[in-house]
């Protein structure tokens, strides 16, 4: 079976470094990194009387890792603005309840710039954020933010095909 439906000669998977992150239907600005989407199914162990010799594994409830999102340090408030929705310094009357949950996109492109695979992240809430890394005068990195989202369930976006290679 060929690993690609459409372009049946090509060996190679994608590329992590060539994604979009979108809430709001917008882009999110300077994002350097975004988190792995994992899930994970508790494992509930069941016995039947009469044979009590060996055990059954089933389903359990179905949990979604957090995803983190790390963007450099601009004048951009994305983060912090999403961040104090949830929580913030004037305490539990200035939260939203209305607008601090998102559903986000996450897209992965070719290196041609076009969206091959995306999936759809849905009520994602912040439940930490860094304004600032630690600073240190003798170094040379770039300020990095950090938000860490906590979500209940995504899934792939059907509608984002294979696209035709020219």
């Amino acid at each position: 079976m060929p690993k690609f439906a459409v372009n049946t000669h090509r060996e190679d998977p994608y590329r992590n470094f060539k994604f979009k992150v979108k809430w709001d239907n917008e882009y999110v600005a300077g994002l350097s990194k975004c988190g792995a989407l994992k899930k994970t199914v508790d494992v509930v162990d069941w016995r039947e009387a009469g044979d009590n010799s060996h055990g059954r594994k089933l389903p359990g409830m179905t949990k979604y890792e957090a995803i983190t999102l790390e963007a450099g340090v601009t004048h951009n408030t994305a983060f912090e603005d999403w961040a104090n929705k949830a929580n913030n310094f004037e305490g539990d009357a200035a939260m939203s309840l209305k607008n601090f949950r998102k559903d986000i996109t996450i897209e992965v492109t070719n290196l041609q710039g076009v969206t091959v695979l995306a999936y759809n992240v849905y009520r994602c809430w912040v439940s930490e954020f860094q304004a600032l890394p630690e600073l240190d005068a003798s170094g040379n990195a770039v300020m990095i933010q950090t938000i860490t989202l906590q979500n209940e369930g995504w899934e792939r976006d059907a509608s984002v095909t294979e696209p035709t290679e020219s």
